[in-house]
């Protein structure tokens, strides 16, 4: 069973992303001595401090950023209208099948914008963290969708909630390592069941 680890920011003192990495360093760090160690690939946002994190942790480990988050990004910074020709040549991006037809596809997104000014910053994130988005495609194409991002951890996270919420109080900390640990056991057993069906 894959091992998940989550890591959460709260930064109400608006520490330096330098600061962070540093506490984040150790709770990884902590990690090694439960047996994780050079994990293939860490997939994350693009958080300075846990990348700072990752790469002094895990040297040899990719880096796969969420590619969720870095569309995101993209389109956050492409004007609000008259970018519907924008979005679908960069989902075209990230929809291609191969690594040549993902990079042949960006180039031509990029030529494409490369002359319009209100386009510079969008490309200028596409430019800087693609090679970073397109790691997943490096591993089993039956694995892909599920470390391309970071949502479907994030759905899992939402249905602990869920569930949680609906006993609202645990008599201890065990009741509560119970529920999740449930919850965790039920998703393992559905993806298990997805993947049986798809392989026949």
């Amino acid at each position: 069973m894959p091992c998940i680890s989550k890591f959460v920011n709260t930064n109400e003192s608006y520490r330096k992303p330098s600061i962070l990495s540093q506490g984040l360093r150790r709770i990884i760090v902590e990690k090694f001595s439960r047996g994780i160690q050079s994990p293939k690939l860490v997939i994350s946002d693009a958080h300075q401090g846990l990348q700072k994190a990752i790469q002094r942790a895990f040297i040899g480990t990719s880096w796969q950023r969420c590619n969720v988050h870095f569309k995101r990004n993209i389109l956050n910074k492409a004007p609000k209208k008259d970018s519907a020709e924008f979005w679908k040549l960069l989902k075209r991006v990230f929809d291609a099948a191969t690594l040549e037809d993902m990079r042949q596809f960006k180039a031509e997104l990029v030529a494409k914008y490369t002359d319009q000014s209100k386009y510079q910053a969008a490309l200028k994130i596409l430019e800087d963290g693609f090679e970073d988005t397109i790691q997943y495609m490096a591993h089993p194409e039956n694995l892909r969708v599920y470390i391309r991002s970071t949502n479907w951890i994030e759905r899992l996270n939402q249905e602990v909630r869920r569930r949680e919420q609906v006993i609202r109080v645990f008599p201890n900390t065990q009741s509560a390592f119970r529920l999740i640990g449930a919850v965790l056991m039920q998703y393992q057993e559905t993806i298990y069941n997805k993947h049986r069906s798809l392989n026949g």
